[in-house]
């Protein structure tokens, strides 16, 4: 196994644990209640998540069938991860929401689980190989490549895990007990 999958790995159980334990402050029955007017419900977050990692996902798959092509050192560069984490900058996601992922509380996190199951069946599928070269636009931090792609979903559960809390924080009648 590559040694820089370790990190990555721990990171995605990481940020999927923290976001579910964030998704389990928010009840079933406002589960698709927004919290404000323009913002967004717990069940779009995720679904906005399922979106995001399927995206990724399909686009590695499809990439490293072929040669990786050679990009220029400075068309390499790319914003750090950790502003993707730290949520000071608050972005339009450059994709709608799909409307028809949305439904139940648990049938959703059960489609977030298994897109992740898909992106570890990527990993152990592609660990013997070097992933590094192949490269990339992510539409706000430049070019990644592979394995800082993977290494996005797992940043990118991070920044929304806070937006969980403050979707959780926010509905009306509802107690968060995990605001920090």
């Amino acid at each position: 196994m590559q040694s820089n999958l370790e990190p990555i790995l721990n990171n995605l159980s990481k940020a999927q644990a923290g976001l579910l334990s964030a998704a389990d402050s928010i009840s079933g029955e406002q589960w698709e209640t927004s919290p404000s007017n323009g913002s967004w419900s717990a069940a779009e977050l995720i679904a906005h998540l399922i979106m995001v990692e399927r995206a990724i996902i399909a686009s590695a798959d499809r990439i490293v069938q072929k040669q990786p092509k050679a990009v220029p050192l400075l068309r390499r560069f790319h914003l750090p991860m950790a502003l993707v984490e730290a949520r000071l900058i608050k972005r339009k996601s450059p994709i709608p929401v799909d409307g028809q992922l949305i439904g139940e509380k648990e049938e959703m996190l059960a489609e977030l689980r298994a897109i992740r199951e898909r992106s570890l069946a990527f990993i152990t599928e592609t660990k013997n190989r070097d992933l590094s070269s192949y490269r990339w636009r992510h539409p706000f931090l430049g070019s990644l490549n592979t394995y800082e792609w993977l290494q996005m979903i797992a940043s990118h559960e991070v920044r929304h895990t806070k937006q969980m809390k403050e979707i959780a924080a926010n509905l009306p009648n509802c107690v968060a007990s995990l605001q920090k």
